[in-house]
């Protein structure tokens, strides 16, 4: 690579990487685990490599201790199943973020473990993310390229105070 050609990429990841920075913090936006804490409706796609197509929805409850728990319906070329999701995750201050989880099917069996990486948007209400790492129970690592969105759709507060959110009746709440 030419000398000018890598000073020019270095400079513009370096300018990206402060921008990444300092966006929530021009917004006002300072995210913790409080502050992103609630329900949110979960829909991804992509590809296990070798495997095939991937989409999934779910219903998922990030609580202000860290913990991320749900439930997953997800169709791998074309077959549906329904599981249940429990783990972990952080957030740091500049809104990224990481989770570490466990998928179970209907009986308790383990299907996988997965590491997806996490940007929270919008007021700490959308996040977006990127599977980072999957394993089957055996240990076997799947090549992912899957990519999602969730939206919030309660926090903590409201969920505990039966309050809708605007285009939500309680009896559309599961």
């Amino acid at each position: 690579m030419k000398p000018n050609v890598l000073r020019r990429t270095l400079v513009i990841l370096s300018f990206a990487a402060v921008l990444a920075a300092l966006l929530p913090a021009a917004y006002g936006q300072s995210c913790s685990l409080t502050g992103v804490a609630g329900s949110y409706a979960d829909t991804d796609s992509g590809m296990v490599i070798g495997v095939g197509l991937r989409v999934g929805l779910a219903k998922l409850t990030l609580d202000s201790a860290g913990n991320i728990n749900g439930k997953v319906t997800a169709s791998l070329n074309g077959s549906v199943t329904h599981m249940t999701l429990s783990g972990t995750y952080t957030v740091k201050p500049d809104c990224t973020g990481t989770t570490t989880f466990s998928e179970f099917d209907q009986s308790g069996n383990l299907v996988l473990t997965a590491t997806v990486e996490m940007v929270w948007d919008d007021s700490m209400q959308e996040i977006r993310f990127i599977f980072t790492s999957a394993v089957l129970p055996d240990g076997t690592a799947l090549p992912t390229a899957i990519n999602g969105d969730a939206r919030k759709t309660a926090s903590p507060r409201q969920e505990s105070d039966g309050v809708a959110l605007k285009g939500d009746s309680p009896s559309q709440r599961s």
